[in-house]
């Protein structure tokens, strides 16, 4: 049973900064450090779009739009991944959810919610 467990969404005003926490407490390390990990956002009528990606050797990747402003880091002792998100701007809206791909087989989380005004 894969345990998909997020954190950290919120208001914020343009600008501001928030931290995503993604995190399967009941796997074990060794598991965990083979895992790949990604956010995606979704806006209404849209499609999850990926964010931010971190392989299990600890290659990053972001999409255009958040490079330069968010990074993605893992710490495999404590099971978890953190999307930090500094600078956001109003088009950062949307529910951010957490994916896990572990053995071949991709895992969702419920998903938060990150408001950026303007």
């Amino acid at each position: 049973q894969v345990h998909v467990m997020e954190s950290g969404g919120g208001l914020v005003q343009t600008g501001g900064s928030l931290r995503l926490t993604c995190a399967d407490p009941r796997v074990i390390t060794s598991v965990f450090r083979s895992d790949n990990m990604a956010w995606y956002r979704q806006v209404p009528g849209n499609s999850r779009q990926l964010v931010a990606s971190i392989a299990s050797g600890g290659d990053t990747n972001y999409a255009d739009s958040v490079k330069s402003r968010f990074t993605m880091s893992r710490d495999n002792a404590r099971k978890r991944v953190i999307l930090q998100m500094n600078n956001l701007k109003p088009e950062d809206t949307g529910v951010y959810y957490c994916a896990i791909e572990r053995r071949g087989s991709k895992y969702w989380g419920q998903g938060t919610q990150v408001t950026v005004s303007s």
